[in-house]
């Protein structure tokens, strides 16, 4: 199998050397080191490396080249490699574009001219931006496929927990593959249990459970010990964040993820307003990258296992998992997070997986390719999805029930979503039917004049909201009626502290009701719904459980 690509283009010879020295020097031995005079002659060069199959990892092109900039060649590259990493090569007056570029033609990053010494100043940002496409490189397939059928609603969920987990795996539709097709009924007479799953050393699971597919690749799914110095409830970025400050400091750490990690930024196709990422980031990386840096401090990830009930011993906290398996800490950090709400409309139900879906689904986007999609809801999550699918999708449809956006939105995601030519926004739409038998067909809507129509539709993504993860916290913590954790501040009434408090201290700002249980993210009352927020929460907790276990 041909390595990979680095492309180098600049229309100095000298430079173009000298860049093609460095970066043989550090990459040689995993990728190929090309490099063109031109924007021209790199194009075609580009075009052979498609003929032949071969993928190109990186491009790096001088901004200032005759004829045609380096902007306008990265431009011309996404046609033919829409995944590649780009970096644009810059003097100091050349920031504007290079900025203007990660608009136009999804520039990852610009480096600055001279970039000596390259092991400061060149190796650390391509090391990064490559170690991010290697995540989601598929080579010639020798990995693991999913055999089902496309409305199969398991199928889905098993191609989205492979998917938000980013493994990669081949998705093989029976209805249109007769060789595999014979196999998988040889496994399962007249395809009753679908998926099949079909792993490189011949071995398969038939319809497998989300925790025995863990198991077979090779995820924690069990704690290595009954007892810790922290428990974290939770794997969205506020669990992720004190898993990793708690480890950094010294910490015996397991997380508990009854999902995947992540949460519900997990999904998210793109965060555009996450400090550090003037490009942005997917949930999924942003995610992969929270777990290596917990693992790397010695946390323990343990997943899919929800915690189903939560006792106070002395001096011990007791969390119970959905197999009965106890798990006692000197201290808990509850970072659940929110649950989606279900939409009670007719049909959408019985077509979940088959064409309705929860948040954004990436592993049905390539799916929805040249259809016609539909968004339910008006916040950013809905935004972002509308974004990511009018990629695919010949039109996506935003059902709001307000009056617009503007006030549930970010400003950048409804500038983006009024200059896409293929989103439409109707307010004042609510849906009323979700329609078909095997699969979604159409969709009915009532508009503001509570007049009802039927539309043909491909796919339906819903993003109505949450409700908090925190059933398991009942009768011990206290909670707000809506079942969000009250912390700190929020547990003193009239400078009285919470009952049954026995410390001559009042809680910490993230401290429960319960000495010794904290909460952050979005669980908590009135936290701030935002992943940076929540990120801020998970960290600061730690600060606090290190406070708390010195008096106890």
């Amino acid at each position: 199998m041909s390595r990979p690509v680095i492309m180098t283009v600049d229309d100095e010879p000298q430079v173009l050397n000298a860049v093609e020295r460095d970066l043989r020097q550090h990459y040689r031995s995993t990728y190929q080191i090309i490099k063109a005079g031109s924007g021209a002659e790199a194009l075609a060069a580009v075009r052979r490396l498609k003929e032949r199959g071969t993928a190109v990892a990186l491009f790096l092109a001088d901004e200032r080249m005759p004829q045609m900039s380096g902007t306008e060649f990265l431009a011309e590259t996404r046609e033919l490699y829409a995944d590649s990493r780009r970096v644009l090569l810059t003097a100091y007056a050349d920031t504007e574009a290079a900025i203007a570029g990660i608009n136009k033609v999804g520039l990852d990053h610009y480096l600055m001219k001279p970039w000596d010494p390259p092991e400061e100043r060149l190796y650390p940002v391509l090391d990064d931006l490559l170690s991010d496409w290697m995540a989601h490189y598929r080579p010639a397939f020798e990995g693991i496929r999913v055999a089902g059928t496309m409305w199969s609603p398991r199928s889905h969920e098993i191609k989205d927990f492979l998917a938000r987990h980013q493994i990669p795996y081949e998705w093989i539709d029976l209805d249109a593959d007769g060789e595999t097709r014979a196999l998988v009924e040889s496994l399962t007479p007249g395809l009753r249990d679908l998926p099949v799953v079909l792993f490189p050393d011949g071995k398969t699971l038939v319809k497998p459970s989300t925790r025995e597919l863990a198991e077979r690749i090779g995820h924690q799914t069990t704690a290595s010990q009954a007892h810790y110095d922290v428990v974290v409830m939770g794997g969205g970025p506020a669990g992720l964040a004190g898993a990793v400050y708690a480890a950094s400091e010294g910490l015996r750490t397991v997380l508990i993820e009854e999902d995947v990690p992540g949460g519900q930024a997990g999904t998210s196709s793109q965060i555009e307003n996450y400090l550090g990422f003037p490009a942005g980031v997917t949930g999924a990386d942003l995610a992969r990258r929270a777990v290596s840096q917990a693992r790397r401090f010695g946390a323990e990830l343990v997943a899919p296992h929800c915690v189903t009930a939560v006792r106070v011993g002395h001096p011990s906290r007791i969390v119970t998992l959905d197999d009965g398996t106890e798990i006692s800490c000197r201290a808990l950090l509850v970072a659940s997070g929110m649950k989606v709400r279900r939409l009670e409309v007719p049909g959408v139900e019985a077509l979940t997986g088959a064409g309705v879906y929860y948040g954004a689904a990436l592993s049905e986007a390539a799916m929805c390719r040249d259809q016609d999609v539909f968004i339910v809801g008006g916040a950013n999550s809905a935004g972002q999805a509308a974004l990511l699918f009018s990629r695919y999708a010949r039109s996506v449809t935003l059902l709001v029930r307000g009056p617009s956006v503007e006030a549930s939105m970010s400003h950048y995601l409804v500038t983006r979503i009024a200059e896409a030519a293929n989103i439409t926004v109707l307010p004042h739409t609510q849906l009323t039917e979700a329609v078909g038998t095997s699969r979604l067909e159409a969709v009915c809507l009532a508009g503001p004049d509570g007049t009802t129509r039927s539309v043909p539709a491909s796919a339906l993504f819903i993003f109505i909201g949450a409700a908090p993860r925190s059933d398991a916290l009942a009768g011990v913590v206290e909670r707000d009626p809506q079942g969000f954790i009250l912390t700190g501040p929020d547990l003193l009434s009239g400078g009285r502290r919470p009952q049954g408090w026995t410390l001559t201290r009042d809680p910490f700002l993230l401290e429960t009701s319960v000495p010794g249980i904290f909460a952050a993210g979005d669980v908590r009352h009135n936290s701030t719904k935002r992943v940076a927020s929540a990120v801020g929460e998970g960290s600061a907790a730690i600060g606090m459980i290190h406070r708390y276990l010195e008096t106890v």
